[in-house]
């Protein structure tokens, strides 16, 4: 995947990017195409739903209240795939739940992992440990908007709650979103046990990071993106896109 992304970077005469950190990896790439810092399309699509959410009944059918839950996806391979991984999300699911009831729509492959390694019985013994079949966009939006905080392994997820002001414990080493740990309002603990126990109560007695939405996070990335090419339309012919950083305008 990341070889794919390297070789379309190349070949690209047009890369626009979500925060100033993809601008400094495309620098040292050297890439011949423009690179325009336009904000988040993701984001975009967030914020045109949230409206949409709002019609979602889900915290009804789970008996929810607004800021009572935790809740988050697991489904990399470094969590699921392997017995030990397996054993570990165990672990993490008690934690949270001693804190709080933790809402785990459970991805195919996560639950196929479960049950091929036997654990799957163990799972549902988690006392405050929900599990639902996987949801839609809406009703998972729903769902984290309203959550007290989020655990999860997913790389979207650490950018919806940066916008949404909503902490987001990650559990991975590494992630592609710099921003949301920067200025955002995730954290990155890998497989920290100790670090999440003492990050979950941070949450719950309000002393958590607030964080901020990163810069043009603000629902028009993609308008940003349509400008810049209709303006590349309407050259001439043949001019070279050429090199450099630009931040769009709105």
């Amino acid at each position: 995947e990341e070889h794919n992304r390297l070789e379309t970077d190349r070949i690209s005469d047009f890369l626009f990017v979500t925060e100033p950190s993809g601008v400094s990896n495309l620098e040292r790439e050297s890439v011949p195409g423009k690179v325009y810092f336009v904000g988040n399309v993701m984001i975009d699509n967030l914020v045109a739903n949230l409206g949409r959410a709002d019609s979602s009944t889900v915290l009804d059918e789970l008996h929810l209240t607004p800021g009572s839950y935790f809740t988050g996806t697991f489904h990399r391979p470094s969590n699921v795939d392997a017995l030990d991984n397996l054993r570990h999300l165990l672990t993490i699911m008690r934690t949270v739940c001693r804190h709080a009831p933790y809402v785990l729509p459970m991805h195919p492959r996560t639950r196929h992992s479960f049950e091929r390694n036997g654990l799957l019985e163990e799972l549902n013994r988690i006392e405050g440990l929900i599990l639902v079949e996987p949801l839609g966009y809406l009703d998972f939006l729903q769902l984290m908007r309203n959550a007290r905080g989020l655990v999860t392994d997913s790389g979207g997820i650490q950018e919806e709650t940066t916008y949404l002001g909503i902490p987001c414990l990650t559990m991975r080493r590494n992630t592609e979103r710099p921003v949301t740990i920067d200025v955002g309002t995730n954290t990155l603990l890998g497989d920290d046990i100790s670090g999440l126990e003492r990050e979950i109560d941070n949450i719950m007695h309000g002393r958590y990071k607030s964080g901020r939405r990163p810069d043009l996070w603000d629902g028009h990335a993609a308008t940003r993106i349509v400008d810049i090419l209709v303006r590349a339309l309407e050259r001439r012919p043949g001019t070279h896109a050429g090199h450099g950083a630009r931040r769009a305008t709105a």
